[in-house]
C-alpha cells in the first residue's frame, strides 16, 4: 500500500504569533537595537491602534547610506518607514508564502487582525522561519513557531511588560 503523501505546510504552522511594534516617534536607534535584541526583520510601527508601515533592517540600512551616522541617530520610525504592511493568510502554502516574498521584494509578511475597525498584525512569517525549517533536524525544533505554539498568557505579558517598564523608568539607587 502506498504512503499517502504529506499535506503541504501552512503558514499557520510555522508563522511567530505576536508582533513587535512602536509608534512613529520611536528613535531609529531604538528600532535598531530592538531589531538586534529581538533577532527579527522588521517591526510595525502603530498609531492609535492602526498599522502605518514597518521598519526594518534594509530601511535602518537605507537611511544610513543617504546620511551620516549621527544624522541617522537623530532619525525616528515615521522619517523612515516603509508605507503599508506586507499581508498575507494563515491558510496558504509555505512555498506560496516564499514567493509572495519575493515577488513583493520583502523579508516578512505579517497576517494581520481586524477588530472594532482596527487592522493590526497579529503574526508574522519572514525568512528567518524558513531557515529555521531548512536548519531543523526533528519537528521539535520548531514547536515553539506555528498557532500551536505554546505561549504566555495576555496577562502574563501584561505583568511582565510593567514590571520591565518599572524597573526600566525606576530611579537609580
Amino acid at each position: 500500500m502506498e504512503k499517502a503523501p504529506n499535506p503541504p505546510r501552512l503558514v499557520r504552522d510555522l508563522m511567530t504569533v505576536g508582533v513587535e511594534t512602536c509608534p512613529p516617534h520611536t528613535p531609529v536607534v531604538d528600532l535598531a537595537r530592538r531589531l538586534l535584541e529581538k533577532g527579527i526583520e522588521e517591526i510595525v510601527i502603530l498609531a492609535d491602534g492602526h498599522a502605518l508601515g514597518v521598519v526594518g533592517q534594509a530601511e535602518l540600512v537605507r537611511a544610513f547610506a543617504h546620511s551620516t551616522l549621527a544624522d541617522v541617530k537623530l532619525l525616528k520610525a515615521s522619517d523612515v518607514l516603509r508605507e503599508g504592511v506586507p499581508q498575507i493568510p494563515p491558510d496558504i502554502p509555505l512555498t506560496a508564502a516564499a514567493e509572495i516574498m519575493f515577488d513583493q521584494g520583502v523579508r516578512t509578511l505579517f497576517l494581520m487582525h481586524h477588530a472594532g475597525g482596527v487592522e493590526y498584525p497579529a503574526a508574522q512569517i519572514s525568512y528567518r522561519h524558513y531557515l529555521r525549517a531548512i536548519a531543523a533536524q526533528e519537528d521539535e525544533d520548531l514547536r515553539d513557531l506555528g498557532i500551536l505554539a505554546q505561549r504566555q498568557s495576555p496577562l502574563d505579558t501584561f505583568v511582565q511588560r510593567r514590571d520591565e517598564a518599572r524597573k526600566k523608568n525606576a530611579p537609580n539607587r
